[in-house]
């Protein structure tokens, strides 16, 4: 299968490569927001804005100096130029959490939206919420349990349906991780990601695969590809970091240093 890369003109600024308002993190979850805020600024994106608490701004603070940061009132704003919309990585699904969520989403106007993690865990207790159009969800089994209502064995026996399922249900496109990743585009094309990774069974992988997609979208890849993409380049960069530092030892940033390699390949 053929994988899209965005097109890197060099007559370009910051600017040029799209804007990603991330609102991830809270007390107990500030690392959600230091990996998908990196790992989307890895993946090309030109700026990531990153809107939480103050205790996870000094958290991510301390560990990155290229993310620029706002607070939970700028979101209204921030979303006026940004390119992308990347929400739920360690929100966690609170009282306020849950404000945030449904507050930006009414906000939200013709841009991609990535729901990940406790975004997914808040929209699954939804009966009726607007969704944006260029929408994309990326649930592990359980999260899909949950969005579905269905026993996840059964979603575990047959991910290519179900993924199909999430789709129809909130007409996006879906990424639905475990062992293997399928996702599925709006008009029901599938992609299949069937290379297992143990060193991928680690907190903060999915974090930082939806980093991956929203830095793809925010350069220009549409819904379909740049969640087909995104998934390639995480299995690629897990590799490169299993072979290096055994399947045992891998860590989420470990994976965002090796997304650079990934991109080598494709390359190539």
């Amino acid at each position: 299968m053929d994988f899209e890369l965005p097109l890197r003109n060099e007559n370009s600024n910051k600017g040029t490569f799209g804007r990603v308002l991330n609102i991830a993190g809270s007390d107990y979850m500030p690392g959600a927001a230091y990996l998908s805020s990196v790992a989307t600024l890895k993946a090309g994106c030109g700026y990531v804005f990153l809107a939480s608490e103050e205790r996870v701004i000094n958290a991510v603070a301390a560990q990155t100096q290229n993310v620029v940061f706002a607070q939970i009132s700028d979101i209204e704003t921030l979303l006026q130029t940004a390119d992308v919309l990347l929400i739920g990585c360690g929100l966690s699904t609170g009282k306020k959490a849950k404000q945030i969520f449904f507050d930006t989403l009414k906000s939200v106007k013709n841009i991609p939206v990535i729901i990940d993690a406790d975004g997914l865990n808040i929209l699954s207790e939804c009966d009726e919420i607007r969704l944006p159009e260029k929408l994309i969800l990326t649930p592990h089994i359980k999260e899909a349990s949950r969005l579905l209502q269905t026993a996840s064995e059964k979603i575990s026996a047959d991910m290519e349906f179900y993924a199909k399922k999430i789709t129809e249900k909130f007409d996006c496109t879906t990424v639905l991780k475990s062992s293997e990743t399928v996702v599925c585009g709006k008009d029901l094309r599938i992609y299949h990601n069937k290379k297992q990774n143990s060193a991928l069974a680690k907190a903060g992988s999915g974090d930082v695969l939806a980093g991956i997609i929203a830095g793809l979208s925010a350069q220009g890849l549409d819904e379909f590809n740049a969640a087909k993409t995104g998934v390639y380049i995480h299995s690629l960069a897990g590799e490169y970091a299993k072979n290096d530092l055994t399947e045992f030892a891998v860590l989420a940033n470990d994976q965002i240093r090796y997304i650079s390699c990934a991109f080598k390949k494709l390359l190539n």
